[in-house]
């Protein structure tokens, strides 16, 4: 830009000298070389003013890149073509705040960490509880969430509770921390894994698994589904809290995605989207 300015004032100075040597009036040639030189830093000042503000308007806009897995109602599902639940409601309610548009990129739950850490998504959100492998990856939001891990199994079954579960078949989704507890407790030659918990659960239907290990809130979902012919036994598992993972080095976003979560649960915004799809009892 100054070169240009540079050029401009060059191409006046020479203009007024060539004027001069025609015999024109020295102080106008003067005149109208500062005429054009003020024009042109006029012109570079309005330029530099309006890349400054393409820069703030991109700091503040721009699109959040959501990776999740619309294969657990109601965190996240399909109707129709749309991806709807709790987690894009809340993810579009963190893109509001921070002034940015919300994309969804529907993959394999185990696929959503390497997603994020690749760059190819800016932000995961899918009923992610914290793991201190997953923690070595990702950093993890504050929580926004919770919820627990319980046994569904078929009508009928002998299984009572967790006790009952040693040498059993059991199902969970591939690299969720349902998988991970079925692991620890039957050993992992006793887990079925599956791409989403639905296929888990029409496993547990046409006998083919002895019991599932699942979120509350989808099994819920699958209970009410499947009425008098599945059923939730013993104890929760255990209570999980969920957050939205992001790169290491994004820490920037980080500390703007925080920001945003505390102002909506500060202003019940969070409640009332949870409230919608898990109705309190």
């Amino acid at each position: 830009m100054k070169k240009k300015v540079f050029a401009l004032t060059m191409a006046a100075v020479m203009a007024a000298a060539s004027m001069a040597g025609c015999g024109s009036n020295a102080a106008e040639t003067t005149a109208a070389a500062e005429e054009t030189t003020t024009a042109a830093a006029a012109e570079e000042s309005d330029a530099e003013e309006t890349e400054a503000a393409s820069e703030e308007e991109s700091a503040e806009g721009g699109v959040l890149v959501m990776a999740t897995n619309a294969e657990f109602s109601p965190w996240e599902y399909h109707e129709g073509d749309a991806i709807i639940g709790i987690d894009v409601e809340i993810a579009q309610a963190i893109a509001e705040k921070l002034g940015m548009e919300l994309h969804i990129e529907d993959m394999a739950f185990d696929a959503i960490i390497p997603s994020v850490v690749s760059g190819k998504a800016d932000i995961g959100l899918a009923a992610i509880s914290y793991d201190e492998d997953r923690a070595a990856s990702v950093n993890f939001s504050e929580n926004y969430a919770t919820s627990s891990l319980v046994i569904l199994v078929a009508e009928g079954s002998e299984i009572a509770s967790a006790d009952d579960l040693e040498g059993k078949l059991i199902g969970a989704q591939t690299g969720t921390t349902g998988e991970m507890t079925a692991t620890d407790m039957v050993g992992d030659e006793n887990v079925e894994r599956y791409n989403s918990y639905f296929e888990a659960v029409q496993s547990l239907l046409t006998g083919k698994i002895d019991a599932v290990i699942i979120d509350g809130a989808p099994a819920k979902v699958f209970l009410t589904e499947n009425e008098g012919q599945i059923k939730q036994v013993g104890d929760a598992l255990s209570t999980e809290s969920y957050a939205a993972v992001l790169a290491k080095e994004d820490t920037e976003l980080l500390e703007k995605v925080n920001a945003a979560i505390t102002e909506l649960q500060e202003s019940g915004e969070i409640d009332t989207i949870m409230n919608k799809y898990i109705p309190a009892e």
